[in-house]
């Protein structure tokens, strides 16, 4: 008889965040699949919990997968659990699951404390349509790919990111997408939490007078409609009205729905805009 897989969120930080369902299910389980056994077995030892562990890392887990699904196959059941927050969320957990899916293994969620959400509340930024992108590229050629993509996101953003590149990072970000608002929150339920809340210039200035220390969570305000506005009317803001029809035209648009275009852009009149097109072929 099958045995179920349970994908099991473990405190960020604070172990009193950990669910009442959580603690259940690492006590009931038979072993428990951890991302680093050490830092796994000070959180069972401190729940005074005992159970058999394997260690399920981004190195071993396409190959400790099919053992462990193999496992609950036979009737096992195991909790996979990472150093901190929901498996699969930047931790190895993805991969498991995936499987687990394609050969039909029962898995259950028991949901837990995430750095994602947490960061995002703490922000005061939008909530209401956000992306997170996990940790930024080290390399800059994946960075600039990074940048390209999100560049015109209007969600707000979110990312994790080391100590060690967060100056830099933020002064990339300051270079390719401006001084936006931003908030920055380290070592969120942990004892020295903080949270810094400005402009990213001012952050940059902030983090490069005061050696960054712990895990940082970057919360970024997305691109803002007067961002938009602003850009859009650089492109046509000293052209004629005339050159400005034949722009849209240019772009695949009848002459009638360039007119519209032009009109709403400019804040005139589509009677006024007609006058302006009536040589243009």
């Amino acid at each position: 008889m099958s045995g179920k897989l349970y994908i099991v969120g473990t405190p960020i930080g604070n172990l009193r965040d950990i669910t009442i369902r959580a603690l259940d299910t690492l006590k009931e389980c038979d072993m428990v699949a951890a991302e680093d056994t050490r830092v796994t077995l000070k959180l069972l030892n401190h729940f005074e919990i005992k159970k058999p562990l394997i260690s399920y890392h981004k190195y071993n887990e396409k190959d400790k997968s099919a053992d462990i699904l193999e496992l609950v196959k036979e009737g096992k059941n195991i909790a996979l659990v990472s150093d901190a927050g929901m498996p699969g969320i930047s931790d190895p957990g993805s991969i498991l699951i995936e499987r687990a899916v394609a050969e039909d293994v029962p898995f259950e969620v028991i949901p837990g404390a995430t750095a994602v959400i947490t960061a995002l509340v703490y922000s005061a930024l939008d909530t209401t349509s956000f992306t997170f992108r996990g940790f930024f590229p080290r390399e800059n050629k994946e960075r600039e790919a990074l940048f390209a993509d999100i560049e015109n996101y209007k969600d707000t953003l979110i990312f994790y990111e080391s100590p060690y590149r967060i100056v830099q990072t933020l002064q990339y970000i300051k270079d390719r997408l401006g001084n936006r608002r931003i908030a920055i929150c380290r070592e969120i339920t942990k004892l020295y939490e903080s949270i810094f809340r400005g402009t990213v210039e001012e952050a940059y200035e902030f983090f490069n007078e005061n050696s960054p220390k712990g895990e940082f969570v970057l919360v970024l305000e997305g691109k803002t409609l007067e961002e938009i506005d602003r850009e859009e009317r650089a492109t046509w803001e000293h052209m004629t009205i005339e050159d400005h029809i034949v722009m849209e035209m240019k772009q695949g648009h009848s002459k009638k729905e360039a007119i519209k275009l032009v009109a709403k852009a400019r804040g005139m009149a589509k009677n006024d805009v007609y006058k302006y097109s009536i040589d243009i072929d």
